[in-house]
C-alpha cells in the first residue's frame, strides 16, 4: 500500500508540475490558454511517462513516436512536457512564453521548438496532420520492413478537443483514417464540454463515440481523464488494435485545480490572475515559487536515459538491417533525410530535353501527367493523389497504382491515394505525410476548390514543407461548367501566401521545369495551376531561364522586326499563346514587342535586380495578360492589364475567350493604346 501511495503521490506531483508551469507562463505573458494544460495533465502523465517512445536528445530520431497537440491553443501543455522530459527547452524559454523570438510561441511551431512535430492552432488540422503522419508510417513499414527487421514501427498520438471535432476537416480526415485502417493512430479526446463561448451543449450535440465507430475506429471510454491509471490502461488497450485507429474519450475538467475557474469558460483563454493562482497553489498543495519545479519531480519526468536507450536499441536493429539489406537501408536513410536521388538532376534534364524536342500540343494538365510519368518512375518517394478527380487532374501514372487496404489492414503498396471529395483533408494530410519524412506528397483538385484547401496550403508554407498541389481547370477555359468552377481570383490570391511557389506553365517544357522546381525545393510547398484546354507549344531558346520564373520568350526579331522592342507583353499559362499571336499582328504594323513568359511570379520575384531589369527593361510599357483578376499585375508597373475582374459565364471556352476579350486582336489593341498608337481604320471612325 505504501508503494502504491508513493506512485499516486508521484504522478500527482508530475501532473501538478504541468499545471503550475502552464498557469505561471500564461500569467507572466498575460496571454494564453491555461485551461487545457491544467485539465489534461494526468492524460499527459499517462502517455508521456508510460507509453511515448521518444528521445529528448534527438527529436528527429526516425522511429520515434509522433505526438500532435491538435488543440494547439493549449501550447503550454507541450512546452511543459518538453521541458520536463529533458528537451532543449530550458525554463527561461517557458518564462518567455509568447514573447518575441522565444522557442515558446503562442501556438506550437515545428522548426521553432525542439520536439514539436507540427504547427498547430487552426483547429482540426493537427488531428488531420496526425492521420498523414500515421499513413506515412504505415506505408514506409510496408515498403522497408522485412521479416525480423521492423525498422519502421511507431505510433502516432494526438490530443484533441471539442473545437477539433467541430471543425469539418476532422470528419474528412478521421473517415479516411478508418478506411485506411491506421491502427497505430491513437487520439485522446479531452472531453471537457467547454469552448470559448461556454458550455458546448447548445451547439455541439454529436454522439462522438458513435461518430467514430461509424468511421471504423475503436472507441474506448469515456474514462476518467484525471485517473492516470485509467488513461494508461486505455492507451495500452488501444495499442493492441490490429486494424483500427482508436479514439480514447477522456472526461476532464478544464482548468482542473483552480477553485474558481475550473469547469468554466474563464479557464479557457485567459490568465487566471495572481489571486486565483495563489488559491490554486494552495488547493493543489504546490508550495513552490513560479517556474520552480522540485528535483524529485524533474527526476520523475526525465526521459533522457530511457530515450537514449530506446534509440540505441533501434540503432542496433538498424545496423543488423543494413547488414542484411544494405541497399534498402541506404534508401531509407536517403528518403528520411529528404535528399533526392543522385540521378534526379539528370532525370530532370532529360525530361526537359524530351519535352522541348517533342513540342507537343496538349493541355498543361496532360503535360503534368507526362512529367509525372518520368518523375514517379525515378522517385519512389513521390506519393500522389486526387480529391475524386483523378481522371481530370491526371495525377496517376504507370508507377503509381491506387493505394488499397486489405481487411487485415495490410496495404497493397500503391502510390496514388483516392482522397474522395475531401480537398481540405487531403491538403492537411499531405502536410502530415511531408512532416513525417520519407515521401513527397502531391494531390490534385480543380483550382477553384483551392479555397477549400487554402488554410492547409498556408500551413505548409508556414512550416516550410515540400507539398505539391496540382490544381487543374485553371481559368474560364474550362468552359461550360460556368462561374462556380471557373477560377478568377485564385492564382493571384495563392501568390499572396508567403513561402508558396505558384506555377502556371504555358506548355510541356515549362510544366516539366515547374515539376522539377517543386520537387527540388525542400523548404517550400508549390502550386501548379494547369489548363483543361490544349496549349500549343511555344518555341523557345532560353530553356534554362524558365527555372527563374520569368524569361524572354520572343524578341521582335523572331517575328521579322530588326528594331528594339517598344513594349513588353507579360503572359502566363494559356495566355502566352495570345501574347505571341498579338506580337505577330503588331509586327505587321511595324510595332516591335517583346514577349515575356512568366510561369512563376513568386520565383521571378526572388531573382536579383539585374536579371529582373534585363527581362523587364525600364522605360518600356508593360502589358500583362492573364485570365484572372487584374489587381495583382499592377505591382509590375504595367501600363495595362488584359484580365477579368468579374465572374465567368457558362459557355464553350472559345466563346468565353472572345466574350471576355482574350483574343490576339484585343491584346494587340491594348498594346497600341498603351503606346498611344491607334490603328488607321480606328482613327478614321
Amino acid at each position: 500500500m505504501a508503494e502504491k501511495a508513493a506512485v499516486v503521490r508521484n504522478t500527482s506531483q508530475m501532473a501538478n508540475a504541468i499545471r503550475a508551469l502552464a498557469m505561471d507562463a500564461v500569467q507572466q505573458a498575460n496571454s494564453g490558454h491555461p485551461g487545457a494544460p491544467m485539465g489534461m495533465a494526468e492524460i499527459s502523465v499517462a502517455l508521456w511517462s508510460r507509453h511515448l517512445r521518444h528521445n529528448p536528445a534527438n527529436p528527429h530520431w526516425a522511429d520515434r513516436d509522433r505526438f500532435v497537440l491538435s488543440n494547439g491553443h493549449g501550447s503550454m501543455l507541450i512546452y511543459a512536457l518538453l521541458h520536463l522530459t529533458g528537451y532543449d527547452l530550458p525554463i527561461g524559454e517557458l518564462k518567455g512564453f509568447r514573447t518575441l523570438h522565444s522557442k515558446t510561441p503562442g501556438h506550437p511551431e515545428v522548426g521553432i521548438t525542439p520536439g514539436v512535430e507540427t504547427t498547430t492552432g487552426p483547429l482540426g488540422q493537427g488531428i488531420t496532420n496526425a492521420v498523414g503522419l500515421a499513413l506515412a508510417e504505415k506505408l514506409l513499414a510496408k515498403e522497408f520492413n522485412r521479416e525480423d527487421h521492423a525498422i519502421v514501427d511507431h505510433h502516432t498520438y494526438a490530443f484533441l478537443g471539442d473545437g477539433c471535432l467541430m471543425e469539418g476537416i476532422s470528419h474528412e480526415a478521421c473517415a479516411l483514417a478508418g478506411a485506411w485502417k491506421l491502427n497505430k493512430l491513437i487520439a485522446i479526446y479531452d472531453d471537457n464540454g467547454i469552448s470559448i463561448d461556454g458550455q458546448v451543449q447548445p451547439w455541439f450535440i454529436d454522439n462522438t463515440a458513435q461518430r467514430f465507430q461509424a468511421y471504423g475506429w475503436n472507441v474506448i471510454g469515456p474514462v476518467d481523464g484525471h485517473d492516470v491509471n485509467a488513461v494508461d490502461a486505455a492507451i495500452a488497450k488501444a495499442k493492441m488494435s490490429e486494424t483500427k485507429p482508436t479514439l480514447i474519450i477522456a472526461k476532464t475538467t478544464i482548468g482542473k485545480g483552480s477553485p474558481n475557474r475550473a469547469g468554466t469558460a474563464k479557464a479557457h483563454g485567459e490568465a487566471l490572475g495572481a489571486d486565483e493562482i495563489k488559491l490554486t497553489r494552495e488547493a493543489l498543495g504546490w508550495e513552490h515559487e513560479p517556474f520552480v519545479v522540485p528535483e524529485a519531480v524533474y527526476d520523475a519526468w526525465d526521459a533522457k536515459t530511457e530515450g537514449a536507450n530506446l534509440e540505441a536499441d533501434w540503432d542496433t536493429q538498424f545496423d543488423a538491417y543494413a547488414e542484411a539489406f544494405p541497399e534498402l537501408a541506404a534508401e531509407f536513410q536517403r528518403r528520411m533525410a529528404g535528399v533526392l536521388p543522385a540521378n534526379f538532376a539528370q532525370t530532370a534534364v532529360d525530361a526537359v530535353v524530351k519535352a522541348h524536342g517533342e513540342a507537343q500540343t496538349v493541355a498543361s494538365r496532360k503535360a503534368s501527367q507526362l512529367a509525372l510519368e518520368t518523375f514517379t518512375a525515378a522517385l519512389p518517394e513521390l506519393l500522389g493523389g486526387s480529391a475524386d478527380l483523378t481522371g481530370s487532374n491526371l495525377t496517376n501514372t504507370k508507377s503509381t497504382p491506387a493505394l488499397r487496404f486489405e481487411a487485415n489492414g495490410a496495404s497493397n503498396g500503391g502510390r496514388h491515394i483516392n482522397y474522395g471529395v475531401r480537398e481540405f483533408g487531403m491538403a492537411a494530410i499531405m502536410n502530415g505525410i511531408a512532416l513525417h519524412g520519407g515521401y513527397i506528397p502531391y494531390g490534385g483538385t480543380f483550382l477553384t476548390f483551392s479555397d477549400y484547401s487554402r488554410n492547409a496550403i498556408r500551413m505548409a508554407a508556414l512550416m516550410k514543407q515540400r507539398v505539391i498541389h496540382v490544381f487543374t481547370h485553371d481559368s474560364i477555359g474550362l468552359g461550360e461548367d460556368g462561374p462556380t468552377h471557373q477560377s478568377i481570383e485564385h492564382v493571384a490570391s495563392l501568390r499572396l501566401i508567403p513561402g508558396l511557389d505558384v506555377w502556371r506553365p504555358a506548355d510541356t517544357t515549362e510544366t516539366v521545369v515547374a515539376w522539377t522546381m517543386a520537387i527540388g525545393n525542400p523548404t517550400r510547398p508549390s502550386v501548379l495551376a494547369l489548363s483543361r484546354q490544349n496549349l500549343p507549344y511555344a518555341p523557345k531558346t532560353a530553356v534554362d531561364e524558365i527555372a527563374k520564373g520569368g524569361y524572354v520568350l520572343a524578341e521582335p526579331a523572331e517575328v521579322g522586326l530588326s528594331k528594339k522592342a517598344q513594349a513588353v507583353i507579360i503572359a502566363t499559362g494559356s495566355e502566352v499563346q495570345l501574347a505571341l499571336h498579338a506580337q505577330q499582328q503588331l509586327a505587321k504594323d511595324g510595332i516591335a514587342v517583346r514577349v515575356v513568359s512568366m510561369p512563376s511570379t513568386t520565383v521571378f520575384d526572388r531573382q536579383d535586380k539585374a536579371y529582373k531589369q534585363e527581362v523587364l527593361p525600364a522605360g518600356l510599357p508593360r502589358i500583362a495578360v492573364e485570365m484572372g483578376v487584374t489587381d495583382y499585375w499592377w505591382k509590375y508597373g504595367c501600363a495595362a492589364v488584359v484580365g477579368i475582374d468579374t465572374y465567368g459565364e457558362s459557355a464553350p471556352a472559345p466563346v468565353l475567350f472572345k466574350h471576355f476579350g482574350f483574343t490576339p486582336e484585343n491584346v494587340a489593341d491594348t498594346v497600341r493604346v498603351a503606346l498611344g498608337v491607334a490603328r488607321l481604320d480606328q482613327a478614321k471612325r
